[in-house]
């Protein structure tokens, strides 16, 4: 019976709380129990409950040696989603051609409702890949342009997408328009016009970075789109640092196409991603990989991957899950309150630089700090090496600081010592001869 439950939940015939359940069935009670208390606050009251939030942070494995403060790169996953994982892998491997194939691969379908529910599209809009690379690159070297076509991107989107586009210009002669998005990012019309100054009558995609990886700042992608619309143009949006981080749905945004990393702030399995394609347009995108009927109508075409990780794809059920009971809003908000516990304090450190935005529609939990006359890299390193702080140091453009993403397991000690560290760099010398 606890075999048959697992498997009927994750065919997605089950609720969230249910499915966390047939995991683990106390885990998923303390949860209930935790958000029963927390259910009547407000999300911004609740992002300052400390007892809820550790308990969120005893749901995760997360090393006691190490302060990880690079989850926007990829997401540890709480236990009940590995244990998940592991039991779908050790299923799978009793017999593989059979479970995975006659079993498991007929729950994809049940998955695809589940985010279909949370990203509020159509199911039939919606695929299961690996990554927000793969998602946009299928529709990057899928779209149907010509030599002398023009897209417009931004020097601060994701290097994979920006040599995606640089092939395609340099094989078949498409033409790239390059602009500059101020960071911070706080002025919506400003970065429209940015946009819309760079296109032309030949001008084909805009290609738009719903939230900067590099700096934190969200850039306005809906009124991007309406103009990038009103021109002619189709959009496709990066949503890898967006989606699961704040609360809002795929339509919000006004994307053609869409493509997210599941693996970053769904905490979802490592190598888990979707991508969106508007009903209508799916028929013009060619699979990156082969498929029986290239020019179908069918989203599903997308993901004729071969033998893939189901395991890994069936376990992302209960990430949802996860996500859905501790709620959207409350961890939107907490995730915010952590970025400003920590950058209201270091901002006012000698020599600060803060590149990201603490206006709420135009950040969240993702930050890049930087002091003057040094290096990312400096910086970065003395944390770990005296504070045992993971960072990332970030080199772009007018960006020289370090990008800080803390998660809903992240503790205000984890960030007091942050600062502590961060004060400490900012009374000292830079380092000499680097």
């Amino acid at each position: 019976m606890d075999r048959r439950r697992f498997m009927l939940a994750s065919a997605g015939t089950l609720g969230s709380l249910s499915f966390l359940s047939a995991i683990n069935k106390t885990f998923a009670a303390e949860l209930e129990s935790q958000v029963n208390r927390v259910e009547n606050m407000s999300a911004e009251a609740a992002a300052e409950d400390e007892d809820f939030w550790g308990w969120v942070r005893e749901s995760f494995t997360v090393s006691p040696n190490v302060i990880n403060l690079n989850n926007g790169g990829v997401s540890p996953q709480p236990k009940v989603v590995q244990d998940a994982h592991i039991r779908f892998y050790q299923y799978c491997n009793e017999a593989p051609s059979y479970f995975m194939w006659r079993i498991l691969d007929q729950g994809r379908e049940g998955l695809r409702q589940k985010l279909a529910d949370l990203a509020g599209v159509s199911t039939e809009e919606i695929c299961i890949n690996r990554n927000s690379t793969e998602g946009l690159n299928t529709v990057i070297f899928g779209m149907n342009l010509k030599a002398g076509d023009e897209v417009v991107l931004s020097k601060y989107d994701y290097p994979n997408m920006m040599n995606a586009w640089k092939q395609r210009e340099k094989r078949e002669g498409i033409k790239l328009v390059w602009i500059d998005i101020p960071q911070p990012t706080e002025d919506d019309k400003t970065i429209v016009d940015l946009y819309a100054k760079a296109m032309t009558s030949k001008t084909k995609v805009v290609y738009v970075t719903h939230m900067i990886n590099w700096s934190g700042n969200i850039v306005p992608v809906k009124a991007i789109a309406d103009m990038a619309h009103a021109k002619g143009a189709e959009v496709i949006v990066d949503a890898a640092h967006s989606f699961g981080q704040f609360d809002f749905k795929l339509e919000d945004t006004g994307a053609d196409y869409l493509a997210a990393s599941l693996h970053k702030w769904l905490c979802a399995p490592f190598g888990s991603g979707l991508l969106y394609i508007k009903k209508d347009k799916i028929k013009n995108i060619w699979p990156l990989l082969s498929a029986p009927y290239p020019e179908s109508e069918d989203i599903r075409k997308f993901e004729n991957l071969g033998t893939r990780n189901m395991a890994a794809e069936m376990a992302i059920g209960a990430a949802v899950d996860f996500h859905n009971v501790i709620g959207a809003k409350r961890k939107e908000a907490r995730l915010r309150y952590l970025k400003n516990y920590w950058v209201e304090k270091a901002v006012k450190l000698k020599g600060a630089q803060v590149c990201t935005s603490l206006k709420p529609q135009y950040s969240c939990a993702l930050a890049n700090f930087g002091l003057e006359n040094w290096k990312a890299n400096d910086i970065e390193s003395r944390l770990y090496d005296k504070y045992k702080i993971h960072t990332t140091p970030i080199v772009l453009e007018k960006i020289n600081g370090i990008r800080v993403t803390p998660s809903v397991y992240t503790n205000l000690y984890d960030l007091d010592l942050l600062v502590k560290g961060l004060t400490a760099i900012s009374s000292s010398p830079p380092p000499v001869g680097k």
